[in-house]
């Protein structure tokens, strides 16, 4: 009876291992579409903001900078609540729901009549595109074993290719009409949506489900847990902040830079944002696996931060055009410090503590999506008001490579400090290394 039931359970299996994939290539889509949707903002974003305010450069980052706040804070705070509807609800239908958000929030973007309807596009597009955390959630359900970390490096993955493609996607149709990336966004998402109805099944089962728990949805919880059950943990946290927001600067507020002192096009924009990709992911998939093997996580670290000071120091005082690919050299190679510092941070807490100590470290980058670009906007607004007596259009830079710099010193005092950790036996992991 066993022999004669093999074949339709080899059947079975192709059919479930066929899903599986289809899955996973909806959650990469899924979350590819959402960065590729922040892409094409950037280069995009000063000439909408111009087009509809009627005013310069200087008073259109002002408001870059409140329209990231209200959707950096709006993804900070319904990340948990969406993660949590989720379990309780199931997975397919917040993925669903994300999607067709995202795509109302750009034909806002596409049709708005006034700065007024963006907050609104950017506030939904807030609520909705919190999404990442429940399409990590996804692929831990349907995932195993040693099957499970493969499929979480699509998540980088496809942040990493989304940005790079949305940039010059945005710079390319912007030329055209300046509604045509966020139509392209819009329909994009849409498409993905539909497809994801017919295409997309549940994978957490009734009986796995839970109550939703607002006290469990809190997104500061896993963060002040953290800090709770390892006493001395604060300067590596500090270090790992101080770097995501200096690295703002650029990802936010380069492209203002480039607009209002070399009267770059938003084509020359894109072309830059290509080479800072191709530079970044060299980095990451190949000097990576060379330099934290030979040199180490602390070298790589102190290193890598050392890179981004002087490649952002280099920016701030540029003088041509050009140089300003030059100097992006040694600013993507500030990138070998990141991986180091999460791998350090691994090794200072117990193996079953590692998710929570993610999703602390998920917490701050979002922390620094908040502050970076609210805080930068508005000094590159004072420094380039025709007002202001001093003229410096790269003063975001600057500061960022001064948090650069005390980041530096908060990460050298933490290899020395030693690490309380509550209620933990385990007290060495091996080193991690996230490429």
């Amino acid at each position: 009876m066993a022999d004669e039931l093999s074949p339709i359970n080899r059947l079975t299996r192709q059919v479930t291992k066929k899903k599986r994939s289809a899955a996973l290539g909806f959650i990469f889509i899924t979350i590819f579409i959402d960065v590729l949707g922040l892409g094409i903002i950037i280069p995009v974003m000063p000439k909408l903001l111009q087009t509809l305010g009627h005013f310069d450069l200087s008073t259109a980052s002002k408001y870059n900078g409140w329209l990231t706040l209200i959707y950096a804070s709006m993804q900070l705070v319904f990340a948990s609540i969406m993660g949590s509807l989720s379990d309780r609800y199931g997975r397919r239908p917040v993925l669903l729901i994300s999607l067709f958000g995202f795509s109302i929030d750009y034909m806002f973007m596409a049709f708005a009549p006034s700065i007024a309807w963006l907050f609104v596009g950017r506030f939904i597009a807030g609520v909705t595109g919190a999404s990442t955390a429940t399409a990590t959630a996804y692929i831990a359900d349907i995932s195993t074993g040693h099957k499970r970390d493969a499929n979480f490096g699509l998540v980088g993955a496809a942040s990493g290719i989304g940005l790079i493609l949305g940039v010059g996607l945005g710079g390319y149709l912007g030329e055209l009409n300046i509604k045509f990336p966020f139509m392209a966004a819009a329909g994009f998402a849409a498409f993905n949506g539909f497809y994801g109805l017919f295409v997309l099944p549940e994978s957490l089962k009734p009986q796995h489900r839970r109550r939703f728990d607002w006290k469990r949805a809190n997104p500061l919880g896993s963060l002040i847990r953290v800090f709770t059950k390892h006493v001395g943990l604060a300067g590596l946290i500090g270090a790992i902040l101080l770097v995501y927001t200096g690295q703002k600067a650029v990802e936010y507020m380069l492209s203002f830079f480039l607009y209002e002192k070399f009267n770059w096009s938003m084509h020359s924009v894109s072309l830059l944002a290509l080479f800072i990709g191709v530079l970044l992911f060299s980095i990451q998939a190949g000097l990576i696996r060379y330099t934290i093997p030979k040199y180490g996580q602390q070298k790589n670290i102190v290193g890598g931060i050392i890179f981004y000071a002087i490649g952002l120091t280099l920016i701030a005082f540029t003088t041509q055009g050009w140089m300003v690919y030059l100097f992006m050299i040694p600013y993507c190679l500030g990138g070998i410090s990141g991986p180091a510092l999460q791998g350090f941070a691994t090794n200072k807490v117990a193996k079953n503590e590692q998710g929570e100590l993610q999703g602390a470290i998920t917490i701050i980058n979002s922390i620094s999506v908040i502050v970076g670009p609210a805080v930068f906007s508005f000094l590159f607004s004072h420094y380039t008001d025709k007002q202001t007596g001093i003229y410096f259009p790269g003063a975001p830079f600057l500061l960022a490579a001064i948090l650069m710099i005390i980041s530096t010193f908060l990460a050298i005092r933490s290899f020395n400090s030693k690490v309380k950790k509550v209620k933990t036996k385990a007290t060495s992991v091996k080193p991690t290394h996230t490429t």
